[in-house]
């Protein structure tokens, strides 16, 4: 079967290519990928190239197909794996794989390391590696960009389970946020920080009382307001601020104060910045737990910590990057239950959109930028969509929709796109 697919074969150069999958062994599976949200891990990816730890070292002779939140249905599936899926399950991926290799551990990922596999393309060859660690996993809601989704959803899910606390006299680590405590994410209006404020408003098993989320952008903060608001968290027992620190003189003082003076006992940092680091460690109560959740790119980036106060006031930090099986899981249950991360994404597009969109990402205002990988579709924010439609029958009823939804993508846009887009 032939595919197209955005490959990368070195720093920066992302090439649309047209070329023969290999026919599926017994241990493989066909897929039909249908989107593919673009990641800022991607970006780094392209833009590091061989020097990134995931992407191989002859990806100039033997390029790999770029995109990792991607989701479709299953075409053809192997006699090895006939007992677990079918043709027509539809399916997302969890795409950090680790298996062992010998001696040494292979850290491998779709989207990175692999020739017939990644996000961006029509048709993949799902190797049998990401079977075995059960990184290959059914999605039974509707549509298919929230499993596209579920990857970035888990990492702030794992992000969530990982920070921790100590049982009062003893050094017992009691995993996950406090429950009834006080939490704030800083610089948390992205498009992560949107993923960890709808799943932060939709747990059930446990959820903080005091919920602060910080960003330098009113525009941005206003766009969250209206997408998960302060009402919505009342009914939930949360109590959600957005704080603009911007004009704020000692930021770290009055976010303090806004927590009663005792500091906040989870802190979530969402921009690899040192001062937003420092401020998340001024702000943290006693036991108080600081997640570093920005990945940095400079390997050297560092911040100011108070270590008097990891040693007298149990004060501590901990890192994330991606979620677990257990977190994708997670992520696809809840959405089956009702959340819906159509907040994240502000842009549409088609697979002759990826390689300049991928590569020059961070220069592209808004959140998720979704990919529909059989359409060719200049990347275009919705919210152009009624303007494109004053010329344009096919945005004008598509505007039409994504106003009925509050302004935001959906299902029914989906399938609106994928049945009329010519």
């Amino acid at each position: 079967m032939k595919t197209r697919a955005v490959r990368l074969y070195g720093k920066k150069d992302l090439r649309l290519e047209e070329f023969d999958l290999p026919p599926i062994k017994e241990d493989e599976i066909l897929a039909k990928v249908v989107t593919d949200s673009l990641c800022m891990s991607s970006y780094k990816a392209s833009s590091q190239g061989t020097d990134h730890k995931r992407i191989p070292d002859d990806v100039a002779e033997n390029p790999i197909i770029i995109g990792h939140e991607f989701a479709g249905e299953l075409l053809e599936v192997g006699s090895k794996w006939a007992h677990k899926f079918k043709a027509g399950d539809k399916f997302s991926i969890q795409p950090a794989i680790y298996y062992e290799d010998g001696p040494v551990g292979i850290l491998s990922a779709p989207g990175y390391s692999y020739k017939f596999i990644g996000g961006d393309a029509t048709y993949v060859v799902i190797p049998n590696e990401v079977m075995e660690q059960d990184c290959l996993l059914k999605y039974n809601g509707e549509g298919y960009y929230p499993a596209s989704l579920a990857e970035p959803l888990s990492c702030v899910i794992g992000a969530m389970h990982a920070n921790y606390h100590t049982t009062p006299g003893s050094y017992l680590h009691q995993m996950e946020i406090v429950d009834g405590g006080k939490m704030a994410i800083l610089a948390g209006v992205g498009p992560m920080g949107l993923a960890a404020i709808n799943y932060v408003l939709h747990r059930e098993d446990r959820r903080p009382s005091l919920f602060v989320v910080t960003d330098v952008d009113q525009t941005r903060l206003e766009r969250a307001a209206s997408i998960h608001t302060v009402e919505f968290a009342a009914s939930r027992g949360i109590d959600l601020r957005y704080i603009n620190t911007r004009a704020m003189d000692d930021p770290a003082k009055e976010l303090r104060s806004i927590s009663g003076d005792t500091g906040y006992d989870d802190v979530f940092v969402f921009a690899p910045v040192k001062q937003v680091v420092e401020q998340g460690d001024a702000i943290l109560a006693f036991d108080g737990c600081l997640n570093f959740f920005a990945g940095p790119s400079d390997p050297h980036f560092s911040a100011m910590f108070n270590f008097y106060n990891v040693h007298y006031a149990y004060t501590h930090i901990v890192g994330t990057s991606g979620g677990t099986n257990d977190d994708m899981v997670e992520a696809l249950d809840i959405m089956d239950k009702g959340l819906d991360p159509a907040g994240l994404i502000t842009h549409i597009g088609g697979l002759d959109a990826v390689a300049d969109a991928t590569n020059n990402l961070p220069n592209i205002p808004g959140g998720k930028k979704l990919i529909y990988t059989h359409i060719d579709m200049p990347l275009t924010p919705i919210s152009d969509f009624e303007k494109l439609g004053e010329t344009n029958r096919f945005f004008k009823e598509l505007a039409v929709i994504c106003n009925r939804h509050n302004g935001l993508w959906s299902v029914e846009a989906e399938t609106f796109l994928l049945e009329n887009y010519k």
